[in-house]
């Protein structure tokens, strides 16, 4: 999970000091910066670290999957009970790569169609992460806050780490204990999407393990 779980544990050691984010402090022989920059510093500025596509490039790889899962769910749903969809969090529903933050990382917007639709269409919208389960309160609220319903959340125990596809599987398989059905499986790692407990699998791009 390289870079993310660099982030992840910098984000353990921040949560365990203070709930509070931290105040930024000008630099006083910085000039202002002129309202372009302003703009243009908003704005994803592509690789963490040279080798992988820019952002725009990695969405462009997006969107003709989220396309094939919304035409699949279109078709599916309404002949499905108690439907439900798995999503991976990390580089598939939130930008965690391009645009991490402790408390806020963006929506994918190509993902998040795919699950308001299923949601409009009547499916339960889970999520299976390679999170650990302390980050739960601050998990939850990110996804909520960028558009996600959240009828299920499944975050890492301590030893899980070191076998995420059986803990993902496990955590599918839970779901259909409850009734569901389990129509798609979408993530951007082969451990997201192995395993079976789903109808069908959709993965986004991980550039050979670059987006954990």
């Amino acid at each position: 999970m390289r870079s993310l779980r660099v982030s992840f544990i910098v984000a353990a050691v921040t949560v365990g000091l203070s709930w509070a984010p931290a105040t930024a402090v000008a630099d006083p022989v910085a000039p202002n910066p002129s309202p372009a920059a302003v703009q243009n510093s908003l704005q994803p500025t592509g690789s963490l670290f040279g080798n992988e596509p820019s952002y725009d490039e990695w969405i462009a790889d997006v969107v003709p999957v989220a396309d094939e899962a919304k035409a699949y769910l279109e078709q599916r749903l309404p002949s499905t009970d108690n439907p439900a969809v798995v999503f991976d969090i990390d580089n598939t529903t939130l930008e965690t790569h391009y645009n991490f933050g402790l408390f806020r990382v963006p929506a994918i917007d190509p993902m998040l169609e795919v699950a308001q639709l299923a949601e409009e269409r009547g499916a339960a919208i889970f999520f299976v992460t390679g999170r650990p389960g302390f980050l739960q309160p601050i998990t939850r609220p990110n996804l909520i806050s960028e558009g996600y319903t959240v009828d299920g959340l499944y975050q890492t125990g301590l030893l899980d780490v070191f076998n995420l596809q059986k803990y993902k599987t496990a955590a599918r398989a839970d779901i259909e204990s409850e009734g569901y059905t389990i129509v798609a499986n979408i993530g951007n790692n082969a451990s997201d999407l192995a395993g079976g407990h789903a109808e069908r699998t959709f993965k986004l791009p991980d550039y050979d393990g670059a987006l954990s």
